[in-house]
């Protein structure tokens, strides 16, 4: 018969331990003969492939309440059947008591009844090592899951700081204007972004976008609006190309980028154009929020504008403004994670919370960060981008 399964026979009586081993041979489980307590204690510190102990219940040198100890510090997790001459309850008891799972009195007359505590054994075994198994499996999988994670975090830590460079220094002086910013990221890299830059003599172009998700496909949108503004600038000095002084054009044309990079991304965003000369602000706002909001003696207000965000259809309108600055003025742009972070509940209490916080604190930015709580956010729940630029007479 071909074996289904290793069996540890243990008995000090020799005679009986041969008989036994024949049976558990004749019933298909290659046996493993031990005659002693010390050598089945031995053997199972080599931890063999066993399917099931048989053992003598009354076996000399082996005090069973020792054994109940020592079989869970040796981790053994093999089915034990003990036998007995005598069909004692409270030796019954103590095997199952110690995790016995089958016992039988000698003489074993009932051999299918034996035969079916083996097959029984054999399979409590194999679910056991089927179980050890997985654990394992899994164990090995997280460990390659946990060096993925580490990877994964270092690139992001890398893109972070490669992202981090690409933002514009900050503070950036010229004349009476200063230009700042800040960005904190929801995770290492962010999907808001601020950009400013002078163009020709007198002008500055900026602009905020705010692209939607999170992570790296986000972040890349923002390299690719960043790269479209310098493309922009730097076409206007080699082919006299004015589109970058157009933030209406400059929309139209990180909408069609983005449709064409087919990635699902879309962005609100703020562009402006600056002219340090006579003072005046050209801008134009697709879907973003809070809109921006400019500060000056005469209070606080929203700069309104309509057009919806760049990334969602090829036809999408934008508006053009152009305002005269006051001498004296503070223009904010956030990216909408400011709102997340605001006391009120809903969008309208938000929004007037908001332009409430300008109008009590508005001497510089600075104040404006601690009021508004942005020096004590550590993880925020969507990435937060802010512009500040102002003008004192």
């Amino acid at each position: 018969m071909e074996s289904s399964g290793t069996a540890l026979v243990v008995d000090h009586d020799e005679t009986r331990v041969t008989a036994l081993a024949t049976l558990v041979k004749e019933l298909g489980f290659e046996p493993v003969v031990h005659t002693t307590a010390v050598g089945a204690r031995e053997f199972l510190h080599q931890r063999p492939d066993l399917d099931v102990i048989v053992c003598e219940l009354d076996m000399e040198g082996l005090t069973w309440d020792t054994a109940r100890r020592s079989l869970p510090e040796l981790d053994v997790q093999i089915p034990i059947i003990l036998i007995s001459d005598e069909a004692r309850a409270d030796a019954m008891m103590t095997a199952l008591r110690w995790g016995a799972s089958d016992f039988f009195v000698r003489p074993l007359d009932d051999i299918e009844a034996l035969e079916r505590s083996l097959g029984r054994c054999r399979r409590q075994r194999q679910v056991r090592r089927e179980l050890e198994q997985s654990r394992h499996s899994l164990e090995a999988a997280n460990t390659e899951l946990r060096g993925t994670i580490k990877v994964l975090e270092q690139d992001q830590q890398a893109g972070r700081q490669v992202q981090m460079r690409m933002l514009p220094s900050t503070p950036m002086v010229l004349g009476d204007y200063v230009f700042s910013h800040t960005v904190i990221p929801s995770l290492y890299l962010s999907g808001d972004f601020t950009d400013y830059f002078t163009v020709g003599d007198r002008h500055v172009t900026f602009f905020m976008a705010d692209v939607s998700g999170h992570g790296s496909s986000s972040a890349f949108a923002t390299v690719l609006l960043k790269n479209l503004f310098a493309r922009k600038r730097s076409d206007l000095l080699r082919k006299n190309d004015e589109t970058i002084y157009s933030p209406v054009a400059m929309l139209k044309r990180a909408n069609l980028e983005l449709m064409d990079l087919e990635v699902g991304k879309f962005a609100t965003m703020v562009v402006g154009v600056i002219d340090t000369e006579a003072n005046t602000l050209r801008y134009s706002v697709a879907g973003h929020l809070p809109q921006p909001v400019l500060v000056c003696r005469e209070g606080a207000r929203y700069l309104r504008g309509e057009g919806s965000a760049v990334g969602i259809m090829e036809d999408a309108h934008y508006e053009e403004h152009l305002i005269d600055l006051p001498d004296s003025f503070m223009l904010a742009l956030f990216s909408d994670g400011i709102l997340e972070i605001l006391p009120p509940k809903n969008l309208i209490e938000k929004e007037k919370y908001f332009i409430g916080v300008f109008e009590e604190t508005a001497d510089s930015p600075e104040e404006l960060v601690t009021r508004l709580g942005l020096d004590r956010v550590e993880t925020a729940p969507d990435d937060i981008a802010a512009l500040f630029i102002s003008k004192r007479d």
